[in-house]
């Protein structure tokens, strides 16, 4: 680990192995039994300092990369991906777009509260007729004299009934192509027009709160365009590089948490007269699943440092997505394979993990979008290489 990270960074992935473990592991497994928005552990993450890492001081931040992004993801995600969810959706969905697009006035009212904790954030992207084909989203928003009209349903959106602040796309050109005719805007739940028609109960991921809600006629002025008018495609397109690298440390951390329980029960867990890591079924399982985290998490680890430097890494976060979030699928089923019944039951954590993994292969742009990404930027180095 010390070859990958720097001793400041293992620092921070110590400060946050005694967060989780002081303030997390004791609620984990309420808030999957009771299916809690864990809202207060977001608040003591603000208040410790861990939801600013990303951004400057001057907005509450500590302006440390997003490589500590991968890590805090990594961290908690081992013990409670709901949580992490949760998190993430808040102040790196919600709070980056405002960081790179908004105004100074946008962020001190917006983001600043997002990395204190104070408030909670969310970004609506998805709809009932538009998923992975953004660009088609039905969402309009109309002007009207000073003022924007907006009128659409959002779904799947995390932290959507729970949330202050929304990052929103809608359609303000209808005349162009989406791409060129969508645009960014700030919106508060807390203003007429918002409604939520209902949270969704998962497969996984309890303690999210995952929304399906629309906008009748929500007035909204200038000063919430996020970006620029008509300018919300690239908005979108830049916010979803650094979602699927966060994406990818979580996934290292479902994995992770479910091997570490597999590793240990191999150890203690006799049959035959001696321990079943002593059969090669057992171990070599093991041997694959060490070598799966592994190297999913140097793919995440490259794209965060190429963000870090001001790189694009559109190729490299969707690398890093797809493989990760499907080694942490496969890691938590061999897992529960080697605990056999007992990691059926809820008497361990893997079932959880397994359940909880399935999701990310589907959000943030499913496998399958991953896949058409880096056949896509490969072709374009290629043919860049051909004119050279």
């Amino acid at each position: 680990m010390s070859i990958l990270f720097s001793e400041e960074e293992l620092e921070f992935r110590e400060q946050v192995r005694e967060f989780v473990q002081r303030e997390i592991v004791p609620k984990a497994d309420e808030i999957e039994r009771n299916n809690i928005y864990p809202r207060d552990i977001i608040r003591k993450l603000g208040e410790d300092g861990f939801l600013g890492i990303l951004y400057p001081e001057e907005y509450g931040g500590t302006n440390r990369g997003f490589v500590y992004e991968v890590i805090l993801a990594e961290e908690i995600s081992a013990v409670c991906p709901s949580l992490d969810m949760s998190r993430m959706s808040s102040v790196t969905l919600c709070g980056m777009p405002i960081y790179r697009y908004g105004t100074e006035e946008q962020k001190s009212k917006y983001l600043t509260p997002l990395i204190k904790g104070e408030k909670i954030g969310a970004i609506g992207i998805t709809e009932p007729n538009a998923g992975s084909d953004v660009a088609r989203m039905e969402t309009r928003a109309v002007k009207d004299g000073d003022e924007w009209v907006i009128n659409g349903e959002k779904r799947f959106i995390t932290n959507g009934s729970v949330a202050d602040y929304i990052v929103l796309f809608a359609i303000t050109d209808p005349t162009v192509d989406p791409r060129k005719g969508m645009t960014a805007f700030i919106i508060d739940t807390k203003k007429p027009g918002f409604k939520v028609i209902k949270d969704f109960e998962l497969m996984g991921m309890r303690g999210v709160r995952n929304t399906h809600f629309a906008l009748e006629d929500y007035r909204i002025g200038e000063e919430n365009i996020l970006g620029g008018l008509n300018n919300g495609f690239r908005v979108l397109m830049d916010e979803l590089d650094t979602e699927r690298i966060a994406i990818a440390g979580e996934a290292v951390g479902y994995a992770r948490g479910a091997f570490e329980i597999a590793v240990k029960y191999s150890m203690e867990r006799v049959q035959f007269k001696r321990p079943i890591r002593k059969f090669e079924a057992i171990s070599f399982r093991i041997a694959d699943m060490a070598t799966k985290i592994e190297a999913a998490r140097l793919l995440a680890l490259k794209a965060a440092r190429m963000i870090d430097k001001g790189l694009k890494a559109t190729k490299e976060a969707s690398m890093a997505k797809l493989f990760a979030t499907e080694m942490a699928f496969q890691v938590c089923d061999d897992a529960l394979q080697i605990l056999g019944g007992i990691g059926y039951t809820k008497e361990t954590p893997v079932e959880k993990l397994l359940r909880d993994s399935r999701l990310m292969r589907i959000g943030g742009g499913t496998s399958e979008v991953q896949r058409f990404v880096i056949q896509r930027e490969v072709y374009k180095e290629f043919e860049k290489k051909k004119q050279v």
